[in-house]
């Protein structure tokens, strides 16, 4: 089979095409024919070098959708749609760049769909971060503001979707002006340009902050985020889109408000539904949820698409196909705000 390996950390021409065997899977595990998979900041990251408890070579993947190829002791029978995500893909085992993937049964979900691939390939761990990050990390309501700094990445989109759905008035940020219009399209009430240093801004519109944040930019603009809540309010920090992965000099009887709580996201397989993660594929069948696709790629293409994750210039998710029809990638961008 094809698959992307990782041989040692580098820049994105360290991703190989190469042919391997097709793995086997073993008693209770999955093995699957992978259609698409979404990109991933933590692959980059991986990538670069900084995950030194994944062991090199790897096949790298956090994500995939496709067709059960064979599952011996498990559910899941041959030829069935299913999702898989996370418990190790991609880090303790192989993951999902590879025309198959062999996964522990824990990380698939049987999904039931008509849509594209490429629209499918886009949900998994968005849908499951954004989602996690909402209800579990930040506990949100109906009636409540919520800040999403980071608005233009796949799950900060996503995440301003669900939180419309609920019922909450959302604020997202953005550094590029010319994103603007693609936020307010996506939902948002209130666009805020990221300079690095928002909390004046967000206090000038919401004297006492807003109730909960959702801090996808990471620990370089965490500080100046917990200064927008406001007392009694919750900061969840879910993503690192700013490459920065510790807080010098942090003092939390400082830096943290009084009664403000601050939270981290790091959630996997279970706290994922099979029921929720259907129920919105259904509603991105019908129309009524929506999934914001920047650009697709075709597995040969991973090196563009490892560069052009890295140049943070996306709004959305970068999806991948693999063994596609050629006319597959151009038909599925006219998804993209399905």
């Amino acid at each position: 089979m094809k698959a992307i390996v990782l041989e040692s950390p580098g820049d994105p021409t360290a991703l190989q095409l190469q042919e391997i065997t097709k793995p086997s899977p073993q008693p209770g595990w999955v093995l699957i024919e992978v259609k698409a998979f979404g990109l991933n900041r933590s692959e980059m990251f991986t990538r670069q070098g900084h995950s030194p408890s994944v062991q090199l070579p790897r096949i790298l993947g956090i994500e995939c959708v496709g067709v059960v190829e064979a599952a011996p002791d498990t559910p899941f029978q041959p030829g069935q749609k299913v999702a898989a995500i996370m418990g190790g893909m991609g880090r303790a085992f192989d993951g999902s760049y590879a025309e198959y993937t062999c996964v522990p049964q824990a990380c698939v979900f049987p999904i039931k769909s008509n849509l594209d691939w490429s629209v499918l390939g886009a949900i998994p761990e968005m849908f499951q971060t954004a989602y996690g990050s909402l209800m579990s990390g930040l506990g949100v309501q109906a009636g409540q503001t919520l800040l999403i700094r980071g608005g233009t990445s796949s799950v900060g989109m996503a995440a301003t979707h669900l939180a419309k759905e609920l019922g909450l008035t959302v604020v997202a940020t953005t550094r590029n002006p010319s994103k603007v219009e693609a936020l307010q399209a996506n939902g948002v009430d209130r666009v805020v340009i990221d300079t690095g240093a928002i909390a004046t801004s967000i206090r000038q519109n919401f004297p006492k902050g807003v109730d909960r944040v959702l801090e996808l930019v990471g620990t370089s603009t965490l500080l100046d985020s917990l200064q927008c809540v406001a007392p009694g309010g919750i900061l969840c920090m879910t993503g690192i889109l700013g490459n920065a992965w510790t807080l010098n000099d942090f003092s939390p009887m400082d830096d943290i408000p009084h009664t403000v709580r601050l939270t981290v996201y790091t959630g996997g397989t279970e706290d994922l539904s099979i029921e929720h993660l259907q129920r919105f594929i259904d509603g991105v069948e019908v129309g009524q949820n929506r999934v914001n696709i920047d650009r697709l790629f075709h597995l040969d293409e991973i090196v563009e698409a490892h560069e052009y994750m890295e140049s943070n210039q996306t709004t959305g998710k970068l999806v991948v196909l693999v063994n596609e029809p050629n006319g597959t990638k151009k038909q599925s961008l006219l998804t993209k705000f399905r």
